[in-house]
């Protein structure tokens, strides 16, 4: 009986355990196929499935050349090279090879990266050219491949960098254009996710293969003229070196559109070593971002405002003294001796600080009461656009102008305002506005993008933006063109070319330093139009440099007049009767 229970106990005890093993089998089985289903899907898909980004063509930049569009910014093909380190069939002569050719192009240690045989991508090197894209090929390595891609190339060196901008190495635009448009450039990246077998070599297609084609970025047109921007930069460049300045910036517009034909500063960098610049300040463009007192040029503003409220006329005078009392501020020229009683014109002519607080007081009333600063802001800001972003597809500041609300925009404030100091405003502000004024009133979005090119060749131009109608009368525009030009030829008709129209006010303004304004530090500017039937091109100049005390008509006003004779011969204009 002893045996015979024993063989028993024996049997029901294996017979347990059996049971046992077979319950944790399909346990394990239910957790594999069913709990975890997606986890080992998963894995098997990442052993046999390879993901590879299919990368966008980046656009090309086009500049004009007169009316033809001629590329500024274009792409070079380049490889980058990777490892899948579960094929790669013998790593010490992949190695070998790799570093022999790659040399500085590798990014990471190529023993250590072939060693990841639980990963089935590694970049092993970047921005290969063909040649050495090519030679690697040629032995032929298992598990080696090459991913095509671009790089910028910038054929004209440092023409317009800081309206271009530049892409960094990982593949972004930065500054300028390139930043502004990165997203519409750089395109969307296309994908490929197919099943391959161990070498890598894809099966047929099915459920799992993925094939989206990548969309390349737009071929944008600017509204940049090559030559003119390549004068401009010869010119201002030539102006600093005159004068001894360190900073300049020139814009040139198209009054009759809002186009940037250039766009300038010095000092400037080279976009394709862009890494080499030691201060990140050179990366800026000043003509949109950096704002500043305007000085005297804004007298033009003022006058406009006067005239077209009807405050004052051209021939409208006053007796001046030379200096004029506001509030507990007493307000000189900076120009004195020009005595007694005198016209607006005059006040233009010799850019008399107290002729353009006399505009001011005069509008809605006199000395520059609550109904007068109001008018005089709702000119400077809604009107003109001071203190607001412009539109432009470029990076802007909108400056800052101050309010009658506010306890700062007094009666003083206000008599500073009138020729140009107490608030700040762009160049680019300040081009347009007076694009505005001598077009006849129109104020438009000012732009560098002209269109497009279409993926068959075509160029699609885009249409001006026109911001605001009737920013002054057309009365008081013609009246300002008149006045303009005949400031002009009171001091500078002996440098222009006879038979044209051209026109302009110097400005010269002093920087806020600490709070207080500077005695030693002056910024020297220009604006001015130039045409033959009417305004063609409005020009504005800007210099400045530490400790310096610049003057617009001695520092500024020759730049504007060697770029103003070159655009009338380049835009073929013809001289009037």
């Amino acid at each position: 009986m002893l045996v015979k229970y024993n063989q028993g106990s024996r049997a029901r005890t294996l017979g347990l355990l059996l049971f046992i093993a077979v319950g944790i089998i399909i346990v394990r089985l239910f957790q594999i196929q069913i709990i975890e289903h997606d986890k080992y899907v998963k894995q098997a898909d990442q052993e046999y499935i390879k993901r590879l980004v299919i990368p966008a063509k980046r656009g090309t930049i086009y500049a004009m050349d007169q009316t033809q569009p001629v590329q500024l910014v274009m792409n070079e093909t380049i490889y980058t090279l990777f490892a899948d380190p579960s094929v790669v069939t013998n790593p010490k002569k992949a190695e070998d090879v790799i570093k022999k050719v790659a040399g500085g192009n590798l990014v990471t240690d190529v023993k250590t990266a072939l060693s990841k045989t639980n990963t089935r991508y590694q970049v092993l090197a970047t921005k290969l050219s063909r040649t050495q894209a090519e030679l690697i090929k040629k032995y032929q390595l298992a598990g080696i491949g090459f991913q095509e891609t671009t790089q910028r190339v910038y054929p004209e060196g440092s023409l317009g960098s800081q309206v271009l901008g530049f892409v960094n190495d990982d593949g972004e635009g930065q500054y300028g254009v390139e930043g502004a448009l990165n997203k519409q450039l750089r395109g969307t990246d296309g994908l490929l996710e197919s099943v391959t077998d161990i070498s890598s070599v894809p099966l047929t297609i099915g459920s799992k293969n993925i094939n989206q084609p990548a969309k390349d970025g737009d071929n944008v047109v600017l509204t940049i003229d090559r030559n003119v921007q390549a004068y401009v930069e010869k010119a201002l460049a030539a102006g600093l070196q005159k004068s001894h300045a360190q900073n300049g910036s020139v814009i040139v517009m198209d009054p009759n559109s809002g186009k940037i034909m250039a766009m300038a500063n010095i000092p400037t960098y080279d976009q394709s070593q862009y890494s080499k610049a030691t201060d990140a300040q050179v990366f800026q463009n000043a003509v949109t971002s950096d704002p500043y007192e305007p000085g005297s040029v804004v007298k033009t503003f003022i006058m406009s405002t006067g005239i077209d409220t009807g405050a004052v006329t051209p021939a409208s005078t006053y007796y001046n003294t030379d200096e004029i009392k506001v509030g507990d501020a007493t307000i000189k020229n900076a120009l004195t001796g020009v005595l007694g009683n005198i016209s607006m014109q005059t006040v233009l002519n010799y850019s008399l600080n107290t002729g353009a607080v006399t505009v001011a007081e005069r509008i809605d009333g006199g000395n520059l009461n609550r109904a007068g600063r109001d008018t005089i802001y709702d000119y400077y800001h809604n009107h003109f656009g001071f203190g607001q972003m412009t539109g432009v597809q470029l990076y802007e500041v909108p400056g800052e102008i101050i309010s009658p609300k506010q306890t700062e925009g007094n009666a003083v404030r206000y008599s500073n305002m009138a020729f140009g100091q107490g608030f700040d405003a762009t160049m680019l502000q300040v081009a347009r506005a007076f694009s505005a004024v001598v077009n006849g009133g129109k104020l438009y979005q000012p732009s560098v993008v002209n269109g497009v090119i279409d993926n068959n060749g075509v160029f699609k131009e885009d249409k001006p933006k026109i911001a605001q109608k009737g920013v002054i009368k057309s009365s008081t525009s013609a009246s300002m063109r008149q006045m303009l030009t005949t400031a002009r030829n009171f001091m500078f008709s002996a440098e222009d070319k006879k038979g044209y129209q051209i026109g302009g006010k110097t400005g010269t303004s002093q920087v806020l330093i600490n709070g207080s304004y500077s005695m030693t530090t002056t910024t020297a500017s220009y604006l001015g139009f130039g045409g033959d039937s009417g305004p063609k091109y409005v020009i504005m100049v800007r210099m400045s440099s530490p400790g310096m005390n610049l003057q617009g008509n001695i520092d500024a006003e020759p730049v504007f007049s060697n770029i103003s004779n070159w655009l009338i011969d380049y835009l073929m204009l013809k001289p009037g009767e």
